[in-house]
């Protein structure tokens, strides 16, 4: 009987040590993190249209958690971030508070305004992360996401810029404006469109139209302001609807992601792509599926650039192997990996000279690929995001107005 109750409570510990909860975490050290998370499987929610990126997440990432920490990572490759949103609160509105699916998802924007609205993120921790400190909280870029404070609710994982991609060799001298990209659309039936909204880069490259008709983006800077949206928007719509019998198809069908819209690119039937992470134009070329003649530019009038992060839901139920997993992603080491071209090519999202000496002389000994616009050239014309509700209504907007 005694034996019976010694392994009962044994068990008890253990499940208790294994769904420990975000408070109890919190008054953690790291090493006693690390000794909860030890052993545990982090379910990474992510986008998983680039095999280079699954690669590094799966293999390196993968790797370093298995042999370091016992940890094993299953990433889940998703299209659409919204949809786990959604998933993550009908799980909340279940009742589901310790057992949820996901661990940990890739995430910004709206989707993020979505998550800490509906307090469906696990917050408050992230100064315990050791790495944190390699990470510049004073950067309006980094501790606000879209506009919507972070609150330690989230960790920075890469900062991107959008830009647009052309094969040189037949278009050695692409529009350098949105003026001039919307004259050369109509100029060139048939040879540009874009992902339909809500996919995340078409979504983008709606809002560089809509800051353009809007003369700039200080008149947009800040919470929603529904005037000045209708007034913008009507604009917006008719640029679009011009246009829209010189897209490709005519614009009677749009591709529904941008990994459609690369393939339109990689075969010859549009004349452009864009991103907002340059370096998967390097990667395309480097895989075979680009020629090597693409290159890639910001507009004179700038692009839109921001941060992505990882968040820990509210009721994962192995938060403390999420936050090893977040750590390790922020390290010196695993950012220099990223960043190298052969590897994904993607910005830091740390302050490089916070960290060793090796590792900053990793980072000068990179070389962009010459597909791949410098990301310095880039900032020199750097756009803000704009806040959720903006971008939410733009979207609606467009399918209200456009898209049928």
């Amino acid at each position: 009987m005694l034996r019976t109750l010694a392994a009962l409570l044994l068990l008890t510990t253990a499940v208790q040590a294994d769904t420990a909860d975000g408070e109890a975490l919190k008054g953690m050290t790291w090493d006693q993190v690390l000794e909860e998370a030890r052993g545990g499987t982090v379910n990474w929610f992510m986008w998983g249209g680039a095999d280079t990126i699954n690669a590094y997440a799966s293999d390196y990432i993968g790797g370093v958690l298995k042999r370091d920490y016992d940890i094993t990572l299953n990433r889940v490759p998703i299209t659409d971030a919204a949809e786990i949103v959604n998933l993550i609160l009908n799980e909340k509105a279940a009742g589901i508070a310790d057992a949820g699916t996901v661990d940990l998802i890739w995430i910004n924007g709206e989707n993020f305004r979505s998550m800490k609205q509906g307090d469906l993120a696990f917050c408050g921790y992230t100064d315990l992360l050791p790495n944190d400190a390699l990470v510049n909280w004073n950067n309006p870029a980094i501790a606000n996401d879209f506009g919507v404070p972070v609150d330690g609710c989230e960790v920075p994982w890469n900062t991107v810029q959008f830009a647009f991609a052309h094969d040189s060799a037949t278009l050695a001298e692409p529009p350098q404006d949105m003026a001039a990209l919307l004259d050369w659309i109509k100029a060139n039936p048939g040879r540009f469109t874009y992902p339909a909204p809500p996919d995340f880069t078409g979504s983008a490259f709606l809002r560089h139209v809509f800051i353009h008709a809007a003369g700039g983006p200080d008149a947009l800077l800040g919470p929603f302001d529904q005037a000045k949206f209708d007034q913008t928007a009507a604009k917006t719509w008719a640029i679009l609807n011009e246009i829209e019998p010189f897209l490709w198809r005519e614009g009677q069908t749009y591709p529904t992601t941008v990994t459609q819209l690369n393939e339109l690119f990689a075969n010859g039937e549009v004349a452009f792509s864009f991103n907002y992470d340059p370096a998967q134009f390097g990667l395309a070329v480097q895989a075979g599926t680009w020629p090597d003649t693409t290159r890639s530019y910001g507009l004179t009038d700038g692009t839109i650039g921001n941060t992505n992060y990882t968040l820990i839901p509210f009721n994962s139920p192995n938060k403390a192997a999420a936050m090893v997993v977040q750590n390790l992603l922020l390290s010196g080491e695993a950012q220099l990996e990223k960043a190298r071209t052969e590897v994904w090519g993607a910005a830091p999202a740390i302050e490089i000279t916070r960290t060793t000496p090796e590792v900053q002389a990793g980072f000068a000994a990179i070389k962009t690929h010459p597909s791949v616009v410098p990301a310095a050239d880039l900032a020199k014309a750097a756009l803000p995001e704009l806040q959720a509700d903006w971008l939410t209504a733009i979207e609606k907007g467009w399918t209200a107005n456009v898209g049928n």
